[in-house]
């Protein structure tokens, strides 16, 4: 078991990234199910795929990303705080070629102060399938962002990019990301035998919302409305409100995470390259918000992007 879920990260050695190792496993497969000849696929351009939000309510393409994700993603999961879901498809087939989920950030930046966190969101996942143009990533990424300030409050698109799977974020680069330098996450990574399907998580794992919830289950503890509170300018999302938690409960509830945490495997992870995407609805918008930036955050003004890929 140890030695299984090591492999990934332990032995690969090539120089390119293992998102795009991903997309030439799968291409034989992709081009057999999607009926494209090699020919076909090499010629496509962005013109030939139409962009579109994608509905929660969308039971039926929202399995259909998750299984996108699963397969083509390197993390191959979706994120515990999803909250919107982007697809490029292939006109005429209505083929699934690209999909962009964003998500609740587990903490936010505060790069336009704290009093604008809540403007924040994170790009979590995304994935092109095998055959589709190389551009095609950016351009999906740059229509979600659009759409988002067009119909959202948001105006902060944060994404990361790790060292472990030799991830550099050339695609926000591409996408003229702001770099906020390599020092984030939590520096090792946790495994729980007992679920091994949910993959290498952080330490912030232990404390989200629906985990605390099973702990309580778990001890037989009946979890009570009032132990939630709702966060965000909306009001739109829970999170645990400890302070309404009588003491005895809380006390074993904590108890239950620490014992989880000790019986699930450990290892170093390097802390991750993180970048962010300023944009509002207008040049005026935009502009006052860089300007905000720059004032707030004087020595993560024009850092340079990294191009060694490696721990």
């Amino acid at each position: 078991m140890k030695q299984e879920v090591y492999a990934r990260f332990k032995d690969y050695k090539k120089e390119h990234c293992w998102q795009y190792e991903i997309r030439q496993q799968n291409l034989i497969n992709d081009l057999k199910e999607s009926s494209l000849t090699e020919e076909e696929h090499k010629s496509l351009r962005i013109d030939d795929f139409e962009f579109s939000y994608v509905d929660k309510e969308d039971k039926k393409q929202c399995d259909e990303i998750k299984q996108f994700i699963e397969k083509h993603e390197w993390l191959g999961k979706l994120p515990i705080w999803l909250t919107h879901r982007f697809t490029a498809r292939l006109k005429g087939s209505a083929t699934l070629a690209g999909v962009i989920v964003m998500a609740t950030p587990n903490s936010f930046s505060n790069v336009l102060g704290e009093e604008n966190k809540d403007k924040e969101k994170l790009i979590s996942r995304g994935a092109c399938i095998s055959w589709s143009p190389k551009n095609l990533a950016s351009w999906l990424i740059t229509k979600s962002i659009k759409h988002m300030v067009k119909t959202t409050s948001f105006r902060v698109f944060s994404a990361y990019s790790d060292p472990e799977a030799k991830e550099l974020g050339t695609i926000y680069q591409a996408c003229n990301f702001i770099y906020l330098g390599q020092k984030f996450g939590a520096g090792s990574q946790y495994l729980d035998p007992d679920n091994p399907k949910r993959g290498w998580f952080g330490s912030s794992g232990f404390a989200d919302r629906s985990q605390i919830v099973r702990y309580a289950k778990k001890l037989g503890i009946e979890w009570q409305p009032e132990w939630y509170k709702m966060m965000g300018k909306k009001k739109n999302y829970k999170k645990v409100n400890w302070k309404t938690i009588p003491e005895d409960t809380a006390k074993q509830l904590k108890q239950e995470r620490e014992d989880h945490k000790g019986r699930c495997l450990k290892r170093p992870s390097p802390t991750k390259h993180k970048y962010i995407y300023i944009l509002g609805r207008s040049k005026k918008e935009t502009k006052e918000l860089k300007k905000l930036f720059d004032k707030l955050n004087p020595g993560m003004v024009e850092l340079a992007y990294p191009v060694e890929r490696g721990k």
